[in-house]
């Protein structure tokens, strides 16, 4: 075979051996490069099967289109692509309302790249209103604190170390996954910033008990005279909530509530990597986070911590949002769910599987074993549906529930009835095989690569 110091000829580039240490010396053809790529991708997961993931793996051929034209656009370039921010603009306006913000406000929010860029925006946002409302007072600004569930998503965990946020993590308890109000009197304080409350946590889908945690955080100030916002993480529940559940109050009917984000590449039906980060109103925003630049044509407001970056995105997600309206992502959301309501019947009846969220909102479904099942555990019903394709999570739920394990599973829109009945039959079949032959019971870290990382990510 060919090195990459040797000169590749039409003839042998197709047997061409890939360095892996330099820099490849001699180029190949269009069509010989682009099967090099495709021979690559062929053991990976079909996106379609990764029933672990949260993230928008179809799309409509007008949609697609819509991403091609605009792939090759820079998104922070206003002054060169001043429709893309316009249609950047609309939409936060269009969240705000969707999220139930104030009218008489004027709506601030951007686009990020996911919703882990959006987190970051909204604790740097809480963070600078603490300090300068700690500075008004002459008090200490050097000891900043943030509330969350032990459900919390790793994002928030970057926050606190790379912004130095003292973490308040409240655990969680097993039957209990969820942050609600119980035990905030021991986390909350003078330094916090704010309280987080996750509307469709990654592990079980559930809902933080927000309003239980709003009246809360009303009597504590009461109490105190202490003000303590409230930001909702809203990655998975953002583009759910509005939809299925129009009278249920998480969002900004909520007085804390002074910002909210959301994924648009999970149920906002975009390709990653969309955020959304939504504020209450202008005024939660410093200023002095906003940066103004006029190297690219013409001055423009920078907020993100991201600067260059695609734009296909924030055009993918206009074209969904005017495709569909309100009444088709009702639609969508509805069908989904109720097919993850199916898929979580069946499994419960075979007797394998107990039920992890009463309270479902969002279509996951989040089961663990029985307790009378001893020959195997999650990692090996993921490991065996892993030979049809599938991919599933399984993980140790996080302090102090980590002697429970679940496996997840998050229905997208792309997978209909059907579907949804074969997988839940290719899991009670291998819950079938492994109650007969066993499992290897191998601890959960050593299953990592197989059935994803013990703490899920925001994918």
């Amino acid at each position: 075979m060919a090195t990459s110091s040797e000169k590749i000829t039409p003839y042998d580039e197709f047997n061409y051996s890939i360095p892996e240490d330099e820099f490849p010396k001699d180029g190949m053809s269009a069509r010989a490069a682009a099967a090099v790529v495709i021979s690559a991708e062929w053991t990976d997961a079909n996106p379609m099967l990764n029933m672990s993931s949260f993230v928008t793996t179809w799309a409509e051929p007008e949609a697609a289109e819509t991403a091609k034209r605009n792939i090759f656009k820079n998104y922070i370039d206003h002054d060169m692509y001043p429709q893309v921010f316009a249609m950047e603009t609309r939409m936060v306006k269009w969240l705000h309302q969707l999220w139930n913000g104030p009218k008489d406000v004027e709506p601030y929010g951007t686009a990020t790249v996911g919703s882990s860029e959006a987190c970051m925006l909204a604790g740097l946002a809480h963070k600078w209103n603490w300090r300068k409302s700690r500075e008004a007072q002459g008090k200490d600004r050097s000891r900043p604190n943030m509330v969350t569930g032990g459900n919390v998503q790793i994002v928030w965990k970057k926050f606190f170390r790379y912004f130095d946020v003292e973490p308040r993590i409240v655990p969680l308890t097993p039957g209990n996954y969820r942050l609600t109000a119980e035990h905030l009197d021991k986390y909350v304080d003078e330094n916090t910033i704010a309280v987080v409350a996750i509307a469709g946590q990654t592990f079980t889908g559930e809902d933080d008990d927000i309003q239980g945690i709003h009246d809360w955080l009303d009597d504590y100030e009461r109490r105190t005279g202490i003000s303590i916002p409230m930001h909702i993480d809203g990655a998975s529940g953002g583009f759910v909530n509005p939809f299925l559940y129009p009278d249920y109050e998480w969002d900004f009917r909520l007085p804390r509530v002074q910002s909210i984000n959301a994924s648009g590449h999970k149920y906002g039906l975009v390709p990653p990597g969309l955020g959304w980060i939504v504020f209450r109103e202008r005024k939660v925003f410093n200023e002095e986070l906003v940066f103004y630049v006029n190297y690219l044509g013409g001055e423009m407001p920078t907020a993100t911590l991201n600067f260059s970056r695609n734009a296909f995105q924030v055009a993918v997600q206009y074209y969904m949002f005017l495709r569909q309206g309100f009444e088709g992502y009702r639609r969508i959301m509805q069908h989904t769910l109720d097919n993850a309501i199916a898929l979580r019947g069946i499994l419960v009846e075979s007797g394998y599987f107990t039920m992890m969220n009463e309270a479902q909102r969002i279509p996951v479904v989040a089961v663990t074993l029985d307790s009378k099942i001893k020959k195997f555990n999650e990692f090996d019903v993921s490991n065996k549906v892993r030979e049809k394709g599938w991919v599933l999570a399984a993980y140790s739920m996080p302090p102090n529930a980590e002697s429970v394990n679940s496996l997840r599973v998050v229905v997208r829109p792309h997978v209909n009835r059907n579907v949804a009945e074969l997988l839940a039959d290719d899991i009670v079949s291998a819950c079938k095989f492994l109650d007969k032959h066993g499992g290897n019971a191998t601890p959960p870290e050593l299953h990592q690569h197989a059935a994803g990382p013990a703490t899920p990510t925001k994918c």
